[in-house]
């Protein structure tokens, strides 16, 4: 049985820089046609210089695969309009972090004053660049995304022209947002998709389970899969893969994070089917993003699965990918 997917895309994806680059786009460049980029290296892309110099690193690293990666700028509420015109060729969005919320977000924002933040979301309104958020507050770690919520909606109401990416969702009221405002929208992971809290700490520690937004209980695992297996048009597929070295993930202070590029589109396959969800698994993995990110020209690529076991590596470089070891019902066909 093979199963074809049309120029899949990750629209949240870590690549890191430098060795790591190497390792891991190669990783994402075979199988994908692209990718939303994140920006929160050491230090941020923050100006034109670094955003294009990032992109020629990715492009070096990925060689001749036919893959585009889209590239997103640190949010700063001192963007203009002027300068988000001079870098809208190469800009893709703009991801938001509430400061020190997760990897390499220090210098991220400390408050949602909407007067501080007028001026340049307007002009993001106004040139069509959509807004990434990786939505939590400093709260109780279960609570933060849902707490979150109501920022989502003062953004949304005040900027009803900005198109909002509510990033790797995992409650059930973030799903309930999306239907709430017109420009309201989100991705899903993998991960968010398989695992809840019981899988990451219920018994052992799982340290190569833990991520930020932390996974939440079985009824929010519902909610993400009863949209992604219906392929709801406001939501799609972003891996947020997050490739760390073992030595930080097995340590006293845990880096955040789970690495699923390798497997994403096999087991994507595998559980859409045991959901009798196949037919839905384009719109999740290409369509409906192509639809949110109107703007992006998509490589043409056909990807063949193929249901042959598929054993995943114990590593990658220095990286643990999710399932390390195990094996998989599909593989891909190169």
């Amino acid at each position: 049985m093979q199963i074809r997917l049309n120029s899949p895309l990750d629209m949240h994806l870590h690549l890191r820089d430098e060795d790591m680059l190497k390792v891991v786009a190669p990783l994402s460049s075979k199988s994908f046609s692209g990718a939303i980029i994140m920006p929160n290296l050491v230090p941020p892309v923050t100006t034109k210089e670094e955003l294009i110099a990032y992109k020629n690193r990715i492009l070096e690293a990925i060689g001749d695969d036919n893959f585009t990666p889209y590239m997103t700028l640190f949010f700063k509420p001192t963007y203009t309009k002027e300068f988000l015109s001079s870098i809208r060729d190469e800009l893709t969005a703009i991801k938001l972090y509430p400061a020190g919320i997760t990897t390499n977000s220090e210098g991220g924002l400390s408050g949602f004053d909407i007067n501080e933040l007028r001026e340049t979301l307007t002009a993001m309104s106004e040139l069509n660049i959509p807004l990434c958020i990786h939505g939590e507050t400093n709260g109780f770690v279960m609570d933060r995304e849902a707490e979150f919520i109501s920022i989502y909606e003062k953004l949304a109401s005040n900027f009803p022209k900005l198109k909002i990416i509510m990033e790797h969702i995992t409650t059930k009221e973030s799903v309930e947002a999306l239907d709430k405002f017109d420009n309201l929208y989100a991705t899903i992971t993998l991960h968010h998709l398989l695992i809840t809290l019981d899988d990451v700490a219920g018994g052992m520690l799982e340290p190569h389970l833990f991520c930020k937004p932390i996974a939440k209980r079985p009824e929010d695992r519902e909610a993400l899969r009863e949209v992604a297996f219906s392929a709801h048009p406001k939501v799609m597929f972003g891996s947020d893969s997050a490739p760390h070295p073992q030595h930080t993930k097995e340590a006293t202070h845990c880096s955040a994070g789970v690495f699923t590029s390798p497997i994403a589109l096999q087991v994507l396959t595998e559980l859409f089917l045991e959901h009798s969800s196949l037919e839905k698994l384009q719109a999740f993995v290409s369509d409906n993003a192509q639809k949110i990110y109107s703007n992006i020209e998509v490589p043409k690529k056909v990807v063949i699965l193929e249901k042959k076991g598929f054993k995943v590596p114990m590593k990658y470089g220095e990286v643990v990918p999710m399932y390390a070891g195990e094996k998989l019902k599909y593989s891909i066909l190169f």
